[in-house]
């Protein structure tokens, strides 16, 4: 039997990466940079 998580980084940075979040239109990077945080996005 397969194990729940199959880790695919292509899947994972098309729906979580920098460019993703950046489409995303609700100004993500923009409020995450305004916080502070060290890492932006996946």
């Amino acid at each position: 039997m397969k194990r729940t998580f199959q880790p695919n980084n292509q899947k994972m940075k098309k729906d979580h990466g920098f460019f993703a979040r950046k489409e995303a239109g609700t100004n993500l990077i923009g409020k995450r940079r305004k916080k502070g945080r060290k890492k932006l996005s996946k």
